[in-house]
């Protein structure tokens, strides 16, 4: 049987079930009847002929020089290049490429370092499968902490890690060590006199070491939350209603130290705490505003009791400086008289009085009239 391979065609033959050779470009004629069978297949790509063992194909010196072999050893994943361009992730064990059109090459990368190495390139990186890795993202304000088979490591500054997962299995936190704030809204309290009211409080925290906070507190929120609820009612229960109003900072110094006391218990700094809002039953409110108004009013009625008595002063020490001092009675005069005139159009005055005497008369005619 007559066969034609083309130029970029490779011809496996065989007899009687076994390989012999490996053929290129040409015509050949085989027998059947002699037990020849003939597979032809294009030399690109993937090598799909591999019904027969590598190895035997290996043997024949022609198959070896047109293609290339990689396997990939356990712990190891691959990249494959085709003329010097990465193209795809290699999962396989075992790959055969024909290397005679297109230049293939198969780069093996070891997972056994659990640290991914810098050699990996985001490109390689985009084409590994999640599985094969786990990617640890630390930001500003963070710390990283890793854990290989649930044994934890040295933890991280800000940055990006990634770690294989071949070894071991990777697990993370990321602990955000900024301040946070934490708010009480509408606690109540009964006060040392029975009465009850309401308060917001809020205070400013962060977290001091991530190791010992990871492996000492499981709810940090709802811890601090009831631990300040407490502290609020061991405080301000101490305190008379009117102590309260008046000592808000001196209140508030004293929570702040409390906290400071327990903030070993959580792993925290405390930065901040204090009253924001004291609220007031209704009842309670309208008898507050109405004893301010009486204070306001109260106030109101001194100054002006003490105003009218710098006036009244005032006007004593002026008669008793025009009195001492006939110049200065002129003076008095004149002003009197300039401030009338401007009201009226004209005053005739002589000079056998004096001038308030004169004025005085026509003010008394005036009303006699």
């Amino acid at each position: 049987m007559k066969y034609v391979i083309k130029d970029n065609e490779a011809a496996f033959v065989s007899k009687n079930g076994c390989f012999e050779k490996m053929l290129t470009a040409g015509t050949y004629h085989f027998s059947r009847l002699l037990g020849y069978e003939v597979e032809i297949e294009e030399m690109a790509g993937e090598m799909d002929y591999l019904e027969t063992p590598y190895q035997v194909l290996a043997r024949d010196d022609t198959f070896s020089a047109s293609t290339i072999h990689r396997e990939i050893p356990d712990g190891s994943v691959g990249f494959i290049y085709v003329n010097g361009k990465l193209t795809s992730f290699a999962n396989r064990k075992e790959y055969t490429f024909w290397n005679v059109y297109d230049k293939y090459e198969i780069k093996v990368v070891s997972m056994e370092e659990v640290v991914m190495g810098t050699g990996i390139t985001k490109q390689m990186l985009s084409l590994i499968p999640g599985k094969y890795y786990t990617e640890v993202l630390v930001g500003e304000g963070e710390t990283g902490l890793v854990y290989f088979d649930n044994i934890l490591q040295k933890p991280l500054p800000k940055g990006v890690y990634r770690f294989w997962n071949y070894r071991f299995s990777i697990t993370s936190l990321v602990i955000d060590m900024r301040q946070k704030e934490l708010d009480i809204s509408g606690q109540e309290i009964l006060t040392k006199d029975k009465i009850g009211i309401r308060m917001n409080v809020a205070c400013l925290y962060k977290i001091r070491d991530a190791v010992d906070f990871v492996t000492t507190v499981s709810d940090l929120k709802g811890q601090l939350y009831v631990a300040v609820q407490l502290a609020i009612r061991e405080i301000v229960g101490n305190y008379k209603l009117d102590e309260i109003l008046e000592g808000k900072e001196r209140i508030s110094a004293e929570l702040y130290g409390a906290l400071k006391d327990r903030e070993g218990m959580f792993c925290v700094n405390f930065l901040t705490a204090g009253i924001k809002d004291i609220i007031l039953p209704g009842e309670i409110r309208e008898i507050m505003n109405s004893v301010l108004v009486a204070e306001k009013t109260a106030q109101a009625n001194v100054i002006s009791r003490r105003e009218e008595v710098a006036s009244t002063r005032s006007l004593l020490n002026t008669a008793k400086l025009m009195d001492e001092n006939k110049t200065l009675y002129k003076l008095k005069e004149l002003e009197y008289l300039e401030r009338i005139c401007e009201k009226v159009g004209e005053i005739s005055v002589n000079g056998n009085a004096g001038i308030v005497e004169q004025l005085g008369r026509m003010i008394e005619t005036g009303q006699q009239g």
